[in-house]
């Protein structure tokens, strides 16, 4: 029969293979069976010159280009590349509008009134470098190319103001003022036949919202048509998958909502979109930030997604809108660029918050994230708020815990009388295993009563684990001391070395199982342990120190009062 020490120590490796087992699926994802296309056709129509029509909305391109050799890869990217060049190019051209808010820094090209760049100066890109910012949306370089893009798209080859459009603008600098509650963003644009168009962004203060609005006015003679639509374009840089970089193993790309259903496209394995959505939204991911698209709810937008290497672009094309002569109508959609902040993201979007990825255990990761958010703005530090928590949890669980106590300690006093059976029967396991039975049953001793809440601490560590690894909330969020950031590894071992001291303290305190060799083994798991946790996030690491020291704790009273209590039976 297993003893609880030996089921704490496998469940614990579980956990571990469990972990490794994730990550191979994410580095080596299935094989897909798709055609390679010839190397001699033509090099791919760049992403960034895509634009749907107001007629019917552009779903009969393919919605994910297949695979393709090297050569036809090097020709995509040296169009791509092109592109990019003269993207720049119109852009510079057209010119930009600077916008300063007390969370945002953005750079709007006249070009299609196009997000070029975001810069987040609440949130430092590294822990020393606390003025450089995050840098979001961008285009400084092919292989990071990251824009949201905007506009109407026309009928009939009819002009129309999309993202390739050139507007104008009153104003090259807005920066928001004290006691300004927001700031508008107006561009114009003409076909120069009467139709014009006003397309309003605006930016609030602390909030990393911004509001998507149209103005159209038809003063021609002559009905026109148009169709709202946004997208996202980005070169998703591939990620090398890491064991000594926690970030490595977060999401990094498109992603969409029904209003019901979060669904991660993985352009890596194949990801394919086209499909209608009303109440939805679109968008993509990295680890902690995020730039979002929510088209209004009353409407049937068409979600496409297509690929072209390692590039994507996320588009969401709203119902064809005709405007007679004379008419006005009007159009308006929500943006969202910067980080998760979950409290904020369901105001936006209908459970937009599920952009924070919690894994396949959200169901645990949620409300312990909920929990840690409720009591981390009561103490204002996160470090000590993990401890609160595992605390709450070991609480929670104190009866089970107290069950498995009890019979662990049990289990220690039935020791000496377990080595002598081991001796008598070293030859006959059968005859061994019959007696080691017979005597749990005379003392009503169940060697299995520990595995209940070991189990249990499987989903709330990879819940911690996930929580720790994506809310941003507790991104480079300091404790005490040498540890500046929770979200990370901690910079000296030390915490990993407490782990290993507690666990080994654990060890002794529980019974010695197993045979010399076996109890040797079983003594250098707490140091396997501690280094296989020495590289994950510095709060996951806290956890399991204080889960563990409480667990010390628990058990050196539960032996006390054992010991005790036969103490006074002998008298």
């Amino acid at each position: 029969m297993t003893a609880n020490l030996r089921v704490f120590l496998w469940v614990l490796f579980g956990m571990v293979v469990f972990l490794n087992y994730q990550t191979w699926m994410h580095d080596y994802p299935a094989v897909s069976n798709l055609t390679a296309v010839p190397s001699s056709g033509p090099p791919a129509t760049a992403l960034d010159s895509t634009t749907p029509t107001a007629s019917s909305p552009d779903v009969s391109a393919p919605a994910n280009a297949t695979p393709a050799p090297a050569a036809a890869n090097a020709a995509a990217a040296a169009s791509v590349e092109q592109s990019l060049t003269d993207s720049a190019t119109a852009n510079a051209s057209a010119g930009n509008v600077h916008v300063r808010t007390d969370v945002l820094e953005v750079e709007v090209s006249l070009a299609g009134g196009e997000l070029e760049r975001v810069d987040l100066p609440a949130y430092p890109a590294a822990k020393n470098t606390p003025d450089v910012p995050v840098r979001l949306l961008n285009r400084d370089s092919a292989d990071s190319l990251f824009v949201l893009q905007s506009g109407l798209a026309g009928a009939n080859g009819e002009p129309a103001p999309t993202h390739q459009a050139t507007y104008t603008a009153d104003l090259k600098d807005l920066i928001l003022g004290p006691g300004q509650a927001e700031l508008r963003l107006p561009l114009h644009w003409t076909d120069g036949h009467g139709v014009t168009v006003t397309k309003t962004l605006i930016f609030h203060r602390g909030h990393y919202q911004i509001g998507l609005e149209y103005q159209i006015h038809n003063g021609g003679s002559a009905s026109w048509s148009f169709a709202p639509y946004e997208q996202i374009l980005r070169y998703n840089v591939p990620i090398e998958r890491s064991y000594f970089r926690v970030d490595s193993y977060a999401f990094k790309g498109p992603a969409i909502s029904d209003g019901k259903k979060f669904e991660k496209l993985d352009i890596t394995k194949g990801a394919t979109l086209n499909q209608s959505v009303t109440a939805g939204w679109i968008a993509a991911l990295q680890q902690h930030f995020v730039a979002a698209v929510v088209p209004p709810g009353n409407a049937p937008y068409q979600y496409t997604l297509r690929t072209q290497g390692n590039e994507f672009l996320l588009s969401a094309t709203g119902p064809s809108q005709t405007v007679p002569a004379g008419g006005d109508a009007t159009a308006q959609a929500s943006l969202w660029v910067g980080p998760k902040l979950q409290k904020e993201l369901d105001l936006v979007g209908p459970k937009l918050s599920l952009v924070t990825d919690y894994g396949t255990l959200s169901v645990v990761s949620r409300p312990l994230f909920w929990l840690l958010d409720r009591i981390h703005r009561l103490i204002g530090n996160w470090g000590f708020t993990i401890v609160i928590v595992t605390l709450l949890l070991k609480l929670v669980f104190y009866p089970l815990s107290e069950a498995s106590g009890r019979s662990m300690a049990k289990m220690k006093s039935l020791s000496p009388r377990l080595t002598a059976l081991r001796e008598t029967y070293k030859d006959d396991r059968e005859k061994l295993n019959r007696a080691m039975m017979e005597l749990y049953q005379r003392e009503k001793v169940n060697p299995l009563a520990g595995c209940l809440p070991m189990l249990i601490q499987i989903p709330v560590f990879l819940a911690f684990y996930w929580v720790l690894r994506d809310s941003v909330e507790i991104r480079q969020a300091p404790f005490i001391f040498w540890i500046n950031d929770l979200s990370s590894r901690d910079p000296y071992f030390v915490l990993p070395a407490l782990m290993a001291a507690a666990m080994f303290i654990q060890y002794k305190l529980n019974p010695q199982v197993g045979d010399p060799v076996q109890q040797k083994i079983f003594m250098f798991m707490p140091l396997a342990m501690s280094v296989t946790f020495a590289f994950f996030p510095a709060g996951l690491v806290l956890y399991w120190v204080t889960n563990t020291v409480l667990s010390i704790l628990q058990q050196w009273n539960i032996n006390r009062r054992i010991e005790a209590a036969m103490s006074r039976a002998k008298r």
